[in-house]
């Protein structure tokens, strides 16, 4: 079976539209208006656990976005523009620390926008007194994960709109074993969307179990 999982879209970009926020509305609210400009502090932090969503939003913003997992240093961020959204702050270096405590204190001097996100609050992070300080300055969300029932009908709607019929046992099949980011349950969705109609089959536990067992080529 041909790259299955790699070729089934271009994924979408995460947008603020296409984030699913089940119990996260308020904060969803309290995120835009703050990215409207509808909120004096220069900062707010994102934290929870894994696939809560963390990513999505700050890919979202629009700001100049960098994630500490993939550069812990942060180098370069002096010369970054002052709307600015920095991923997995926990994972940042000793160096990183430094140049996100700087970049604070650029970006309230300019007027600027911070956006940041952790898998835990300021007062739990393993980071210097400064930055933490700094970042508990802000304003602080948390962002609760979907329950399974949340999942399942956040499926049912994205396969409505294809106009896909998707059986119970599929899905439920789907919520067991596939990855549990929101992300990557639409994504595959839309693969199977795809690959039902490439085939000519209807969507069907065996097909799904295809799908999620095919080998990923290069």
């Amino acid at each position: 079976m041909r790259q299955l999982l790699l070729d089934l879209l271009p994924e979408t970009p995460p947008s603020l539209d296409n984030f699913v926020p089940g119990g996260n509305g308020e904060t969803l609210a309290a995120l835009t208006a703050w990215l409207a400009g509808g909120h004096g502090e220069s900062s707010l932090l994102l934290w929870g656990e894994p696939g809560s969503g963390k990513s999505h939003l700050l890919l979202a913003s629009g700001f100049c976005y960098r994630d500490a997992r993939q550069d812990p240093d942060l180098a370069g961020l002096e010369e970054l523009p002052e709307n600015l959204a920095v991923d997995h702050v926990e994972a940042l270096s000793a160096p990183g620390q430094i140049a996100l405590f700087n970049a604070f204190n650029r970006i309230r001097a300019a007027r600027g926008r911070l956006l940041t996100a952790a898998a835990q609050a300021p007062a739990h992070l393993a980071l210097r007194d400064d930055l933490r300080t700094r970042l508990g300055y802000g304003l602080i969300y948390r962002l609760l994960p979907l329950s399974d029932a949340e999942k399942a009908a956040a499926i049912q709607h994205q396969a409505a709109e294809r106009a896909m019929k998707f059986p119970r046992e599929a899905l439920d099949y789907l919520l067991r074993h596939a990855p549990r980011d929101m992300r990557a349950l639409s994504a595959l969705v839309v693969a199977l969307d795809h690959y039902s109609l490439e085939q000519k089959r209807p969507i069907t536990l065996p097909l799904l179990r295809e799908v999620l067992a095919s080998p990923l080529e290069n």
